[in-house]
């Protein structure tokens, strides 16, 4: 292996995988690659058959000390209160939980609050980094790195994910090192959240509007540093061989060919508590409304949601319901670094959205996913009269600053009451509306890979 070609890869967890390794990203230089990455040996093994790169090291073991857990958060709330400020969103501040259990968390916690006021101006966050940097290189686990990126040698570091906490010390010995570091935002709603704990050479974007974000949020980034390559993430709808069979994927999910399909898309359990409430609406109004005879739904859940919260709905509604479970690996009491998609997942994904006529979502990406198809996408609008949580509220999740990026409203078609089904599945959003949203926050997603691919020259 030429050492002076040989590209670092960092994958703080599973979830990047599909991005950057299912994608055409690494394709044709995979000798040049090594992984290092925080899976168990199983995980380690499956992503090795999968991808053909045969060189991984794993991450050595990371404690945070609590000076660095103290400056991190610390910065953490001090850049959503100075962000809230800055764009006149208090959503923003939602970001920052505050539902810690045991004594010494509320009293960690509480601590940084207090803590908090004195640094209001950029320039004392701004001084936190600095403190923070200098922290992470006085560890054993920085040292630890510093070997094993001297016995690699790589010429580059690309990490999948910007807000991994054990990145920050790697990134930091890399740059010691003078070895360029590389990294992504992974999605369209990160940089609000004031998560990015390490700094890099290079920032690569989705869009133009992204790119704005962060000069925003991080004006001590200069601008030559940040790439727009677009997201591999929907690169996978531009080739027909990942559509299943017609006559093999409705046989596979029990569909009924000669009913239209509905997906349901849920969201993980904070992002929405209320799910299984809104799929039983969904079902009741389709039922009421007579529907059932030319409607079916499918169930596709969020992949980290293993709670099993739909199965009485499912039951409930056992012949108009159908299940297409994402295809993850997700072992059982397993943490974030053993979760990762497997291939047959992207196949499902593309085919689920090419088969289906329209998704009921609360507010994610599979809008953009549905769009690829010039589907439409109902976001639901209403909440639930007994709500599992009741501090939670879609009047909350629809003033999040990622939103703003929708410029048309009927970029998406708003389910404001459920007895509003009937003419909603029927009707369609503004294609323009959506072409407009998706070209803004996605830029020119089908040539992803090749992007990244150039900015890594």
């Amino acid at each position: 292996m030429n050492k002076k070609n040989r590209i670092l890869l960092l994958f703080p967890d599973g979830v990047g995988i599909r991005n950057y390794l299912y994608s055409d990203v690494f394709k044709g230089r995979e000798k040049e690659l090594i992984v290092l990455h925080a899976f168990d040996a199983k995980t380690e093994e499956a992503v090795k058959e999968i991808t053909k790169i045969q060189n991984f090291q794993s991450i050595p073991k990371y404690t945070e000390s609590l000076k660095e857990k103290f400056l991190r958060e610390l910065i953490c709330l001090s850049r959503l209160k100075y962000n809230a400020k800055l764009v006149d969103n208090k959503t923003i501040l939602t970001n920052w939980k505050t539902n810690h259990k045991g004594f010494f968390k509320k009293f960690f916690y509480k601590f940084i609050e207090i803590a908090s006021y004195g640094f209001t101006s950029y320039e004392n966050i701004l001084r936190l980094e600095k403190l923070y940097q200098k922290s992470i290189r006085t560890t054993s686990f920085y040292s630890e790195v510093r070997k094993n990126l001297l016995s690699i040698a790589p010429e580059k570091i690309f990490c999948s994910h910007q807000r991994g906490v054990e990145c920050a010390p790697i990134f930091a010995v890399a740059q010691d090192l003078g070895i360029e570091t590389i990294t992504v935002i992974y999605s369209w709603d990160n940089l609000p959240k004031a998560r990015m704990a390490l700094k890099a050479d290079k920032y690569l974007v989705w869009s133009d509007y992204m790119k704005k974000e962060l000069e925003l949020y991080y004006p001590e980034i200069k601008k030559e540093q940040i790439f727009i390559t677009g997201t591999p993430q929907f690169e996978c709808y531009l080739k027909s061989e990942n559509i299943i069979p017609k006559k093999e994927f409705y046989e596979r999910y029990n569909l009924d060919s000669d009913k239209k399909i509905i997906c349901y898309s849920g969201d993980d359990v904070l992002t929405c508590p209320d799910d299984p409430q809104y799929l039983d609406d969904l079902a009741n109004e389709i039922v009421l409304n007579g529907l059932e005879k030319d409607y079916q739904i499918l169930l596709r859940r969020c992949p980290v949601d293993i709670s099993g919260r739909f199965e009485s709905i499912i039951k409930k509604h056992t012949t108009l319901i159908k299940q297409a479970p994402p295809l993850w690996n997700f072992e059982p009491n397993s943490n974030w670094t053993t979760i990762y998609p497997l291939p047959e997942d992207v196949k499902l994904l593309v085919s689920t959205v090419y088969y289906s006529e329209i998704v009921v979502n609360l507010g994610s990406t599979m809008a953009f996913d549905f769009g690829m198809f010039q589907k439409p996408c109902i976001y639901i609008n209403y909440d639930q009269e007994n709500k599992v949580n009741p501090n939670w509220s879609v009047k909350t999740i629809y003033q999040f600053q990622h939103f703003k990026s929708m410029q048309y409203p009927n970029a998406v078609i708003w389910w404001n009451n459920k007895e509003d089904l009937k003419n909603l599945i029927k009707q369609e959003s503004n294609e323009i509306a959506m072409v407009n949203w998706k070209e803004t926050v996605l830029s020119d997603y089908k040539n992803a890979s090749n992007k990244i691919k150039t900015s890594l020259i």
